[in-house]
């Protein structure tokens, strides 16, 4: 039996993407606020948060106890004294002190080996796996965004938020359009000149003509989703801190505080910021204390609004780094990961088998012991209460007990 399967939290208790790129589909808000109101009986929320470029999780969790990773990492291996230990065998990277917090109040999950079969060690090749959760294959439409037509077959306003300056393959949908935007404050001159001008001068008149109606509720539509985000982050003031780097997650705790009726959200650390082929160490380190820092504060904010128990945060990365350190004093493209889910309805702890140091495939990386869908079908069915996930991911995937 895998002893890092253990229950934390039981043991210490006993488009309208901005406008002008994916324009909302036509319908009013009224009318879709009042579609939302139909599934209030479920109102739990799901914020993904990529970590892209290729998290190390060896130097995050780092498996201390195992002479193995010293031998394979003998320069950039973290030494035991400097180790946030959180038990007799792991312990969290220095920078990592968010995530200590969420792990001491049995806030978060670490879910271990997390990866697919053949695996792709490019950047752009094995996000798209991750993003349409059809690794080796390939799907239309993103996992999000299937899970979102799933959740509600009928398209609704502000469904899905994306807080980026493009929208991600993850939430493309065939019913709904996801609301993309960076920066709230310029949300509604965002876009393409062309689709601008449609925002301008469309949906001032009333039109008998079918296709101005049309064009006519599109450009209404855009105009209320940017007016409901700007006035949900100008509304919004908090006084926890998210650390230097706060990740976008501020601007999501104001569109919950704000009542808006999104299920699921999603949002970046872009640019490949975890691509730390070369003196990973301190570049590392930093990166780290951003994440933590901005997932733990956002979780502390949701428990000042009194919205904590409403939400959920699941992180991943397109992949890992191989075993042993480079040349450069960095690690190149690996495979099998760390995944993380933070909340307050989390049960801290370890899952998922641990993959062998020692029993690398032939490229020196971790073999994956855990199927990532897993933990998108755990956040499916286990969270979201939706008993869709086979529908969703396209197949059986056997979940965690991640979830009170």
């Amino acid at each position: 039996m895998n002893p890092y399967k253990l229950n934390r939290r039981r043991f210490l208790s006993g488009a309208v993407a901005s406008a002008g790129a994916d324009i909302c589909a036509p319908w009013s808000l009224r009318n879709a606020l009042a579609n939302a109101s139909v599934n209030s009986d479920n109102d739990r929320i799901l914020v993904v948060l990529e970590l892209s470029g290729g998290n190390d999780g060896l130097n995050t969790v780092v498996p201390y106890a195992d002479d193995a990773y010293y031998r394979q990492r003998p320069t950039i291996g973290i030494r035991p004294e400097r180790l946030i230990k959180i038990d007799d065998h792991f312990g969290f990277n220095p920078g990592v002190v968010g995530f200590e917090r969420l792990w001491k109040n049995g806030e978060l999950a670490i879910v271990h080996g997390c990866g697919y079969e053949n695996p792709s060690f490019s950047h752009f090749t094995s996000m798209a796996y991750w993003h349409t959760g059809a690794p080796n294959s390939g799907n239309d439409y993103g996992w999000g965004g299937r899970l979102a037509d799933s959740m509600s077959p009928e398209p609704q306003l502000n469904y899905i938020i994306n807080i980026d300056t493009t929208q991600s393959l993850a939430v493309r949908s065939a019913v709904h359009n996801p609301v993309v935007f960076d920066e709230p404050d310029r949300f509604q001159r965002k876009g393409l000149q062309p689709a601008l001008a449609l925002l301008d001068h469309v949906g001032t008149s009333s039109s008998s003509n079918a296709t101005q109606a049309y064009l006519n509720d599109v450009a209404t539509s855009a105009r209320e989703a940017s007016s409901l985000v700007r006035n949900a982050w100008s509304a919004y003031k908090s006084p926890v801190d998210y650390g230097i780097a706060p990740l976008q997650l501020p601007k999501i705790a104001a569109c919950i505080s704000a009542g808006m009726p999104t299920k699921l959200y999603y949002v970046a650390f872009r640019n490949n910021s975890f691509d730390t082929h070369v003196q990973q160490g301190p570049l590392h380190e930093r990166l780290l204390t951003y994440a933590a820092d901005a997932v733990h504060g956002f979780i502390r904010d949701l428990e000042r609004l009194g919205l904590a128990d409403r939400v959920v945060v699941m992180a991943f990365s397109e992949f890992g780094r191989r075993v042993p350190e480079n040349t450069s004093l960095g690690t190149d493209h690996g495979a099998a990961n760390v995944m993380f889910v933070a909340g307050k309805n989390v049960n801290g702890g370890h899952y998922g088998e641990l993959p062998s140091l020692t029993e690398l495939d032939e490229g020196d990386n971790l073999n994956y012991t855990t199927d990532f869908r897993r933990v998108y079908a755990s956040a499916i069915d286990g969270w979201l209460r939706q008993r869709h996930a086979a529908k969703v991911l396209n197949g059986e995937f056997e979940t965690f007990p991640i979830f009170s």
